[in-house]
């Protein structure tokens, strides 16, 4: 068990996902040495540096403008040029790593780069002590989620996945529902967005790579593959690649299955399987279905959690028997369900013994703004590192089960598939010659 001050008690979901690091985390032989985390005052703005400042990265430095940008990064010059025509007096840099040789006038960082450098840029600002906001999902693998979450430990910085809709008030007002047990215990929840991005083959011819592209920092830790503009024109560009990406199990799943997650207070998962398609070697599907099968948690019972994305959708949608939301959650409980999406939901069936509680989860002061206040020691970010972690590590293992194309058991302390040797590789991966995280 993690060595935690008195002052931040160890929650069952933190214990069951912080006790399988075991020894495998890097940060204590990190050449950063210790980190010393800096707070300002609520008068002080903070210095924030961005790491990937070209789509998403550009509206989440827009989010967090009213701090002093002092630091732009960003392998696409011409993103960084036209970051830097916004922010003129931030310094400049293409490679995250040398960005963090002048860390001193750092007091914070959003990281919004692809998906498989996340946890390297994320580590380094950790190490040194830096306030972080990663975009989702926080990482690319199970294993760079245990090392995030132990170097956040460490840190003792304030953090936050972009999941910005959980500071939207609807899902406050689902999880007090699910909560106060409204439609009484639950049982069964599914999932499903209709985003049908995915699949496809390799590219076999070999452009030449833009000049204002560093094409060998955007690959960064994965396989060195040919450049190719189907990695970054149209969608789903880059994350549909195994090698860069989750898919939209990791991408939106990081925004719906934040829902359950939270209303259901799920931790780790004992077993996932997966109901097709037949997976591909290089690219995430465009549909598919998979089942979460979690114990009890408290004085909830065991639930089953399905998850569908393009063309999968649940039988009671087919059968017409809940309404045809393109994306949406349902809980299904002992007295009935509740149907949500992003800004809605209803309660199913609309009955008068299905009271809804009287609020009782805070509204959110913005979810950019949770984060930017904690780091001037005001109030607490509601999707750090560590809930943020294990919801990745959620939808990694269903990632994993679509691949293999079976039912896997999971080990959390061990931090193992104990039914499928060949899972190793696809929680933990092999990085590139000079890339190494922590």
């Amino acid at each position: 068990m993690s060595k935690l001050s008195a002052a931040h008690p160890v929650s069952r979901r933190k214990f069951i996902f912080l006790s399988g690091l075991g020894t495998a985390a890097v940060l204590g032989g990190s050449v950063y040495g210790k980190p010393k985390p800096r707070f300002k005052s609520a008068n002080e703005k903070l210095n924030i540096a961005i790491i990937g400042a070209g789509g998403r990265g550009a509206g989440n430095t827009k989010d967090v403008s009213s701090e002093n940008i002092v630091a732009l990064c960003d392998v696409n010059e011409q993103n960084l040029a036209a970051a830097a025509e916004k922010y003129p007096g931030a310094r400049k840099h293409i490679d995250f790593r040398r960005l963090f040789d002048k860390a001193n006038d750092v007091d914070a960082v959003v990281v919004s780069t692809t998906e498989h450098t996340h946890a390297f840029a994320t580590m380094i600002a950790l190490q040194l002590g830096k306030h972080v906001y990663c975009e989702k999902p926080l990482t690319h693998s199970i294993w760079e989620a245990r090392q995030i979450a132990r170097a956040t430990e460490k840190a003792g910085v304030v953090t936050q996945m972009g999941i910005q809709i959980h500071a939207g008030n609807n899902y406050r007002r689902v999880v007090e529902i699910v909560q106060s047990g409204t439609i009484g215990p639950v049982r069964e929840a599914h999932i499903w967005v209709s985003r049908a991005w995915g699949d496809g083959d390799r590219p076999t011819d070999t452009p030449p790579v833009p000049d204002y592209l560093h094409w060998d920092l955007w690959i960064g830790p994965a396989p060195m593959r040919p450049y190719h503009p189907d990695y970054f024109v149209g969608q789903p560009r880059w994350y549909k690649w195994w090698d860069f990406g989750g898919g939209t199990m990791s991408d939106l799943g990081a925004h719906w299955m934040d829902l359950p997650f939270w209303a259901l207070k799920l931790d780790a998962p004992r077993a996932i399987e997966p109901h097709g398609p037949t997976p591909h070697p290089e690219t995430a599907p465009a549909s598919m279905h998979v089942s979460y099968e979690y114990g009890a948690r408290g004085d909830m019972p065991p639930v089953k959690v399905h998850w569908y994305q393009g063309e999968s959708k649940p039988q009671l949608w087919l059968d017409g028997k809940i309404p045809k939301w393109d994306s949406a959650a349902l809980f299904i409980g002992d007295k009935g369900m509740v149907l949500s999406d992003y800004s809605k939901h209803t309660l199913l069936p609309e009955k008068d013994d299905l009271k809804r509680p009287e609020p009782f989860i805070p509204n959110s002061i913005g979810h950019h703004k949770e984060w930017i206040e904690a780091c001037k020691g005001n109030g607490k970010t509601t999707c750090d590192f560590q809930y943020s972690a294990a919801l990745t590590e959620a939808n990694h293992l269903g990632n994993i089960a679509h691949r293999l194309g079976k039912r896997i058991e999971w080990d959390t302390r061990k931090m193992k598939v104990t039914n499928a040797r060949e899972a190793e590789a696809l929680v933990r991966r092999d990085y590139r010659k000079g890339w190494k995280l922590g």
